[in-house]
């Protein structure tokens, strides 16, 4: 599944998380039970407990794989999994044909092909999924996979709303199923080694982490998207009824329906970041502002900057702009020895200097470190191994709830103008 933008939501845009909002928006479980046969979902329910023990791998200990939401990222992780081996991509699912299509061309020629994907969860030779739709799906189908018996690694942000976070643990904690979160950092050996550097004292006491993220989103005509191969009212699931919408659909992170713009699909990741290197996983004060200069018909906002507050230790400082690529993304922490330059492509490390100075270029290195692979292989690879060890991944369900949890806190900061506090 894939989504796109387009013609603004029916929903308020202000942050409430009233009663009434709350039952609204955790009525997805409620749209599954309807979509879906009672006695078959009650079936599936009963039969998580049961699954979550002995199953029983593929020949050679290959762990068989469905993939659910075949869109540009699926595709990719499907690519890396080809390419690390140990395992078997059996069954593919999306709602548009054109994405189910190319994901069975390209990466799985011998796999079945589902549009429903209630239907490849029955299967009893898949013992893990792949999820890549859009975010409203996340913890709808997550859930349903784990008391399927699957293991599942579901793209971030693992969940679309707060209250989404409660449901989603309880599910894989009551299954003990491996969900491994889309978080690959956790995985790759640099931001490992950089950590390290913080923990082990060499910045000193850090106060300040600055995190930032610069692309280049401005549409450039209209997407083309052949409605007739596509199951709209199954890709909206629990979303508010609309018409269909080609800029909705294949740029879903940016309406308030589908996907929670940069905070959610890009600060996600830096957040964890910071959350698992400086081992506290909440911030309890959020700020922030944005609005929608280059892109005004979408609702996230294209131009932002956020704060948070972590309790008595240490500030994270989020930027992004949505209209050109210099600088790309990373992390700045700040400590009172020192300062690390951390992303993908590796991290740095300066040493305080001893004067003040208005030079904006840091030309004293102590200690460097580069990338050799992708974040993604490293990651995919960790969720094998659990998968058939069952031990926890690198990036549990936890720590995915961890760091969508302070995305959805900057949003409703910037959406409601006004400062949000943990609890809500």
């Amino acid at each position: 599944m894939r989504a796109g933008p387009g013609a603004r939501s029916s929903r308020p845009a202000g942050p409430g998380l009233n009663q009434s909002s709350r039952l609204q928006h955790a009525g997805w479980i409620e749209w599954l039970v309807m979509k879906t046969d009672r006695r078959q979902f009650l079936r599936m329910a009963a039969a998580g407990a049961a699954a979550s023990y002995g199953r029983v791998l593929g020949a050679n200990d290959r762990v068989r794989i469905g993939a659910i939401g075949t869109g540009g990222r699926c595709q990719y992780l499907l690519s890396v999994l080809n390419k690390i081996g140990g395992n078997e991509i059996t069954a593919v699912c999306d709602v548009y044909e054109p994405n189910l299509l190319e994901a069975r061309q390209q990466s799985a020629p011998q796999a079945r092909e589902f549009a429903d994907y209630r239907r490849l969860l029955e299967l009893d030779d898949i013992d893990a999924v792949v999820i890549g739709t859009p975010d409203h799906w996340h913890v709808p189908i997550t859930v349903e996979a784990v008391r399927a018996g699957k293991d599942v690694y579901v793209e971030k942000p693992v969940t679309h709303r707060l209250e989404e976070g409660e449901v989603l643990q309880n599910a894989v904690t009551e299954t003990k199923r491996v969900v491994q979160c889309g978080m690959q950092q956790r995985s790759w050996p640099h931001f490992a080694e950089a950590g390290e550097v913080i923990r082990a004292g060499e910045l000193g006491q850090v106060t300040f982490v600055r995190t930032y993220w610069y692309q280049n989103h401005i549409p450039h005509g209209e997407p083309k998207v052949d409605a007739s191969k596509l199951d709209w009212k199954m890709w909206l699931g629990s979303a508010p009824a609309q018409p269909f919408d080609a800029e909705r659909f294949a740029e879903w992170r940016w309406f308030w329906d589908f996907g929670g713009g940069a905070l959610t699909d890009l600060f996600c990741h830096w957040v964890d970041v910071v959350q698992w290197i400086m081992a506290s996983d909440t911030p309890s004060y959020v700020t922030g502002t944005g609005a929608n200069y280059a892109t005004p018909r979408r609702e996230c906002p294209d131009t932002m900057s956020a704060a948070f507050e972590y309790p008595g230790r240490f500030l994270v400082q989020f930027d992004s702009s949505l209209i050109g690529y210099l600088e790309g993304g990373g992390l700045f922490f700040r400590g009172t020895k020192g300062a690390l330059r951390l992303h993908r492509g590796g991290y740095t490390l300066y040493p305080e200097v001893p004067r003040y100075t208005e030079l904006p270029d840091l030309n004293d290195v102590a200690k460097t470190a580069k990338s050799t692979e992708d974040g993604a292989v490293f990651h995919l690879r960790n969720f094998l191994d659990c998968v058939r060890s069952r031990k926890e991944p690198n990036a549990p369900v936890a720590t995915g709830i961890a760091a969508a949890r302070a995305g959805h806190l900057g949003n409703l900061a910037i959406r409601g103008r006004k400062p949000v506090t943990w609890p809500v």
